[in-house]
């Protein structure tokens, strides 16, 4: 069994985020805490590290503890048989219309449910269970005090019809569901629903400030010219994030900017059995690629070094085709970089096109929103700008855990 409480790393003062958001709104979020005092909250997903959900908690507890929430993690123990199973079921209710759920799968997914549900310390007046792989909890956790809310990352709003019926049935277990977007509202859920996106900690070491010589030394350190331009996407070698269109931009831009550089940017996650096949898929695809650079984590990419190559960075590009919500673009409007992107699921309430970045869906159409924002600096620093201020209104960490304590108050009649 996993707990994973706040760690010396992750300890947080709520007063310590007054500077990136301001008073006022820390202001607003203690009042709104204090009605919660002493209420426990436990999380549950599927992996500590890698991946949106992982780094959000990894804040999130902490800073529920220092507004003196009752705050904890529980991470889910399972063989790799599941987690084979669970990127099946996530990638049929993201829509893959191919994939078919066997028996076999339906009853490895119930075991280790069953199992954990068995293991996990789940005694909290608020069970939050993040996304489909742990949804089957409280079907074996009858006769738990708590309140269960069901917080759903993906997109869901056309899913392999065959997934949702088996999945759905779940949510009658659920007091209330939170999503990222209005689209993902499912009838079965409308009346009990919470939309929030996700966000970003600005304390954290992949988005705190950094100074240009710790910007420069990262770059050398990994053979990236920080006197050329700059073109980044950061995201999971994974089917959905199309790393393929991304180079295919890239390669459009060059015939025009020759020096121009592309970094992808990775990591691994341990619930994403996915990661390595499409990792070697995306290596013979750039092989020989003058100018293009695959950063993850087995060559020592961690957080502060994903936060230099962000700010760094010239101009973002994200080329998902199904987006969930996409942190790794909220990172990059923080630091004031520009992004262009396919206009697709929680992507589309941060690049406004024209404000913040470009929205396109074509490779051609992205390439030239690239060569437009790398001609002009006066256009960068506008929509770079625009971008900062949208995540600071919007998608930092501490309007979320308003917005969920908020909701939890709702359902705990506080």
């Amino acid at each position: 069994m996993v707990t994973i409480k706040a760690t010396p790393r992750y300890s947080r003062r709520i007063e310590d985020y007054v500077p990136a958001v301001g008073r006022e709104d820390i202001e607003e979020l203690v009042r709104v805490a204090k009605r919660l005092k002493g209420v426990s909250v436990v999380h549950v997903n599927s992996t500590a590290y890698g991946g949106g959900v992982a780094e959000i908690l990894h804040s999130m507890v902490p800073v529920m503890s220092s507004l003196g929430i009752d705050a904890r993690w529980e991470v889910l123990e399972a063989e790799d048989e599941f987690f084979q199973v669970t990127k099946k079921i996530h990638n049929g209710l993201q829509g893959n219309p191919s994939l078919v759920l066997t028996d076999e799968d339906w009853r490895t997914y119930l075991k280790w449910n069953q199992y954990n549900a068995e293991i996990l310390d789940l005694d909290a007046d608020v069970v939050l269970v993040h996304d489909p792989q742990p949804m089957a909890l409280p079907m074996f956790k009858r006769g738990a005090r708590g309140v269960w809310v069901w917080r759903c990352h993906i997109d869901i709003s056309s899913p392999n019809a065959s997934f949702w019926e088996k999945l759905s049935p779940f949510l009658g277990y659920y007091r209330g569901v939170i999503v990222h977007s209005e689209e993902y509202v499912k009838k079965e859920f409308e009346d009990r629903v919470l939309v929030s996106p996700p966000s970003i900690d600005p304390l954290s070491d992949k988005n705190r400030e950094l100074g240009e010589k710790e910007v420069e030394s990262v770059f050398k350190r990994f053979g990236v010219d920080p006197e050329r331009p700059v073109i980044t996407k950061v995201a999971r070698f994974d089917p959905w994030k199309d790393v393929f269109s991304a180079v295919d931009v890239f390669r459009e831009v060059k015939k025009e900017v020759p020096g121009a550089q592309l970094l992808l940017v990775s990591s691994m996650a341990r619930d994403d059995p996915e990661g390595a096949v499409f990792y070697e898929k995306v290596l013979g695809y750039v092989k020989g690629e003058e100018g293009v650079h695959i950063l993850t984590d087995a060559i020592g990419v961690r957080d502060l070094e994903v936060n230099a190559f962000q700010r760094g960075t010239t101009v973002g590009l994200h080329t998902a085709i199904r987006e969930g919500f996409g942190l790794a673009v909220t990172e990059m409007l923080w630091k004031k970089v520009p992004v262009v992107a396919r206009p697709v699921g929680g992507v589309k309430k941060q690049v406004v096109d024209g404000v913040t970045g470009f929205t396109a869906w074509s490779v051609q159409e992205l390439a030239e929103r690239v060569k437009a924002l790398l001609a002009d600096n006066q256009l960068r620093g506008r929509l770079g700008e625009a971008g900062r201020e949208h995540v600071r209104r919007n998608f930092v960490i501490t309007q979320h855990v308003k917005r969920y304590l908020s909701f939890f108050g709702e359902l705990l009649g506080k």
